[in-house]
């Protein structure tokens, strides 16, 4: 359905579109409409210029995925809205890179220090890399406690319980209570005591680390299984059979670095 020159072809990644920059190529579609289908001169010269939109494609397609560069929204100069293969959502006119539009905090102490009274962070990337403390952390945090903040650190590796954690935050230099520390671990945990799980009478089964081990400890909630089963094998011979525990009543998965084939087959 083009209509006039045009100088873009579309696609993207999810729905095939794309535009990019290319020589300007014209189809005529008011020849193709008013073709007649018995006159042979027609067919071929509808054939023709098909066939030639179609090659130029195929060329623009090439430039396309050979050259990365091209991966930016153009405005066409003579098509007003250009819609493509089907698709029901028409481009924007505005010429803008394909990537998240993120504006900048000019005045960070104006635009959020003024306006925020609880900050969230992760902990691995954010407070820490490994074992090392990121630049400027302790100077930011220092300066959030002065002004009042509440502050909260979380993070989904189990691997650590709120404990484990706040022996590492007190390693890196950083006197973070135990309160402000929130680990998948204790969440899991949490939703036991809170669902009263003990009351059943019932105990969980772990694939995980020592981190959901001290945190059940810390609610009375007996447990199986995590480490204790690292080094366990199930009979995988004809007619094996794996005898589990009729008491299980939950299974907690958490980051588990020793999982095996008997942890998965006690768990199902």
């Amino acid at each position: 359905g083009i209509k006039e020159n045009v100088s873009t072809v579309c696609f993207k990644s999810r729905d095939l579109y794309f535009l990019v920059t290319s020589k300007k190529t014209k189809l005529n579609t008011s020849s193709l409409k008013n073709t007649n289908p018995q006159n042979d001169n027609n067919k071929t010269t509808t054939k023709s210029s098909t066939m030639k939109f179609a090659a130029s494609t195929t060329a623009l397609l090439a430039t396309l995925f050979a050259n990365t560069s091209a991966f930016t929204v153009r405005q066409p100069s003579t098509v007003g809205a250009l819609r493509t293969f089907g698709a029901s959502r028409p481009f924007s006119h505005a010429t803008k890179p394909l990537a998240a539009n993120v504006l900048k905090l000019s005045e960070p102490h104006k635009e959020l220090l003024d306006t925020v009274d609880v900050f969230i962070f992760d902990c691995d990337g954010v407070i820490w890399r490994g074992d090392s403390l990121i630049d400027g952390i302790p100077e930011t945090l220092d300066k959030l406690r002065k002004a009042n903040k509440k502050m909260f650190f979380v993070t989904n590796n189990s691997t650590k319980s709120r404990a484990g954690y706040k022996k590492k935050f007190d390693s890196l230099g950083l006197d973070v209570p135990a309160e402000e520390i929130f680990s998948s671990s204790f969440a899991a945990a949490a939703y036991l005591e809170q669902t009263k799980f003990k009351e059943s009478g019932k105990k969980a089964y772990v694939i995980g680390e020592i981190g959901i081990c001290e945190e059940l400890d810390l609610i009375d909630v007996p447990y199986i299984g995590g480490p204790a089963d690292s080094d366990k094998q199930p009979n995988m011979g004809p007619g094996g059979k794996l005898e589990v525990d009729p008491d299980v009543g939950a299974v907690i998965v958490g980051f588990d670095r020793m999982v095996n084939y008997y942890k998965i087959q006690y768990a199902q």
